[in-house]
C-alpha cells in the first residue's frame, strides 16, 4: 500500500471491519453462546415482569420506592406507572426495564472488579483510563454498529452497545472510591494481620459504598438512555416506539413512549440513588438521638447543676 504524505488516507475503517470479520470466523461460537445466554436471561426478566397483572408490578414497584426512599416517591412510582398502563405501552416499558436491567448487572459485573483493579494498580489505571476517554467520547450510535454485525437485529446487540456505553462511570467511580478511603483505616487491617480480601471486603468496600453507588446510578442512566437508541437495532421496548414515531412521524406514539421512558427514568435515578442513603441517615439518626438521650440523663441526674445548691451571689451575706 502506497501511502501519500500530501493526500493522506488512513483506512482505520476497514482495519476495524476486517478485525470484526477475523472474530466472526474464529470465535462464532463465543458470540453464539452468548447471544443465546443474553436472550434467555432477557426473556426470563420480561416474562416475569409482564405475566402478573399490572396492579401487582405497580405494587411491588411502589413498595421497593417506599423502602428505598420515601412515601413521595413511593407515590409518584404508582401514578407514573398506572399512566403508562393507561397510554397501552406496558408491555413495551417491561421490555425496556428487562434490557435496563440486564444491561446494567452486565455492565457492573465487569466495570466493579476492573475499577477495585484499577485503585490497586497504578499500571491498570493508566492503561485503562484512556480506554474509558474513547468508550465515553465515541458517539452512542456507532456502538450499534459493530454489534448489530455480529449479533444481528434483536435485544442481544442493544443490551451489548447498552453495558459497553454505559461501563465508563461505573470504573471511574469505583476506582475513585477506592482509593478515598482513608490509609490509616487500611494500615489498620494490616496491623491487625487482616488479608488484602478481607481489607477490601470488611473495611473499603464499606467506606467507599456511597461513591461507588453514585457510579451505580449513573450506568443506570447511560443505560436507560442507551436502551432509547437500542430501538433502532431492533431490540423493541419504548426505543423501537420512539424509532417507530421517528419513521412514521407519529406524534401521540412519540410523545407517549417519550413521557414513559422520563417516568421510568425518574423511578430508577431515585431508587438507585437512595440505596446509599438509608444506612448513613439511620447512622446519623442513631448518634443524634443517643446524644440527646445523653444530654437529658445529665441534665435530670442528683449532682448535676440544675439540683446543686446554688453559689450565693453576695460574699458578705456569705463570710457572715
Amino acid at each position: 500500500m502506497n501511502f501519500d504524505p500530501l493526500n493522506p488516507r488512513i483506512r482505520f475503517g476497514r482495519w476495524i471491519a476486517d478485525g470484526i470479520r477475523w472474530l466472526q470466523e474464529h470465535l462464532g461460537w463465543l458470540f453464539d453462546a452468548l447471544q443465546a445466554g443474553l436472550h434467555f436471561v432477557y426473556t426470563l426478566f420480561t416474562d416475569i415482569l409482564s405475566a402478573p397483572p399490572y396492579w401487582v408490578i405497580i405494587l411491588v414497584f411502589a413498595a421497593i420506592a417506599w423502602r428505598a426512599s420515601s412515601w413521595r416517591l413511593a407515590l409518584f412510582t404508582a401514578i407514573g406507572f398506572y399512566v403508562i398502563r393507561s397510554f397501552n405501552l406496558w408491555i413495551h416499558a417491561m421490555q425496556t426495564i428487562s434490557l435496563v436491567v440486564l444491561a446494567v448487572l452486565c455492565a457492573l459485573l465487569l466495570s466493579i472488579p476492573l475499577g477495585i483493579w484499577a485503585a490497586r494498580s497504578t499500571t491498570v489505571s493508566k492503561i485503562v483510563k484512556p480506554v474509558l476517554d474513547l468508550m465515553q467520547t465515541m458517539p452512542a450510535m456507532v456502538y450499534l454498529i459493530p454489534a448489530i454485525t455480529i449479533f444481528g437485529i434483536g435485544a442481544t446487540p442493544g443490551a451489548i452497545a447498552t453495558l459497553i456505553f454505559a461501563m465508563p462511570p461505573g470504573v471511574r467511580l469505583t476506582e475513585l472510591a477506592i482509593r478515598q478511603v482513608d490509609k490509616e483505616l487500611v494500615e489498620a487491617g494490616h496491623a491487625f494481620g487482616d488479608t488484602p480480601s478481607r481489607i477490601l471486603r470488611q473495611i473499603q468496600l464499606p467506606v467507599a459504598l456511597p461513591t461507588i453507588m453514585a457510579g451505580v446510578n449513573q450506568v443506570i442512566m447511560l443505560a436507560l438512555s442507551m436502551v432509547v437508541l437500542a430501538g433502532m437495532a431492533g431490540a423493541g421496548g419504548l426505543g423501537g416506539d420512539v424509532v417507530g414515531s421517528l419513521s412514521s412521524l407519529n406524534v401521540p406514539l412519540g410523545v407517549e413512549a417519550g413521557t414513559a421512558v422520563v417516568i421510568i427514568a425518574i423511578f430508577l435515578d431515585r431508587v438507585s440513588a437512595s440505596f446509599g442513603e438509608p444506612r448513613r441517615h439511620r447512622r446519623r439518626t442513631g448518634r443524634r438521638t443517643a446524644e440527646e438521650a445523653k444530654d437529658k440523663v445529665t441534665d435530670e441526674s442528683p449532682g448535676s447543676a440544675s439540683e446543686t445548691t446554688p453559689i450565693p451571689t453576695n460574699p458578705e451575706r456569705s463570710n457572715a
